[in-house]
């Protein structure tokens, strides 16, 4: 039987973990094969120098083999420069890799959320502490759009009229806004998260309530650890 080998594939290791003595089982997310688990063998021997490369938010060209459910790693190279992510920036990239892996099933490819994850980790290597808030909303409405569950954020589903700005809305995830005179979120923050300009205070505060709402509904259930760690840090930050 003759493996399958890809060479020189665009990707990023998602989580890793150790694998018997000197090995790891590495998560990637590929450009044109979508995420799915490598076996690195020998990377954590004393004389490796795979093992600096293996390491979450470097973009990699990949490498490997294999027929069955686990490739075999053969051969990492840095593709573009590595992304230093610090601070609060380093945890909501851990976010976006937790949702990519949420999401996602193993080998279905997305090269369009690819794309958008490899803007979102460079947004986050450069904005400060205040415009990451845009960069991780922007990502969240592209990988559910991108995903099929695209959001209806034009028109009031119940009586088919056009979003008003200066209205109050309730949003139901899988029908879209109502206006409602007691809803939580403007007209005004649904277009703007429609065409992902989020720059007025109230629009983003309002979007991040509603695009957690989104996530949370799809997750069924499971919770995110990255978001409970990048909460804690901010209250800390709005403390000091």
């Amino acid at each position: 039987m003759t493996c399958n080998a890809i060479y020189g594939q665009p990707g990023f290791i998602l989580k890793q973990r150790k694998y018997r003595e000197t090995s790891l089982i590495i998560d990637v997310f590929t450009r044109d094969f979508g995420r799915f688990s490598l076996l690195a063998k020998g990377v954590r021997k004393a004389k490796s120098k795979t093992a600096a490369l293996l390491q979450p938010f470097v973009p990699l060209s990949i490498s490997y083999i294999g027929n069955g459910e686990l490739k075999i790693l053969t051969n990492v190279d840095v593709f573009q420069p590595a992304l230093e992510l610090k601070g609060l920036a380093l945890y909501c990239g851990f976010y976006i890799s937790e949702l990519v892996i949420c999401f996602l099933h193993q080998y279905d490819p997305h090269p369009e959320v690819f794309n958008d994850y490899n803007a979102c980790l460079t947004a986050l290597a450069t904005l400060t502490d205040s415009e990451i808030e845009v960069a991780l909303r922007i990502f969240e409405i592209n990988l559910i759009e991108e995903i099929g569950y695209g959001l209806q954020l034009e028109v009031d589903f119940l009586s088919g009229q056009a979003i008003h700005p200066v209205k109050k809305y309730t949003f139901d995830v899988e029908q879209g806004a109502y206006e409602d005179e007691q809803g939580d979120v403007l007209g005004s923050t649904l277009l703007a998260l429609r065409s992902k300009k989020l720059h007025d205070p109230q629009a983003l505060s309002e979007a991040k309530l509603l695009m957690r709402a989104v996530i949370d509904f799809y997750l069924q259930g499971r919770l995110l650890k990255s978001r409970h760690v990048i909460n804690q840090i901010i209250k800390r930050m709005n403390h000091e």
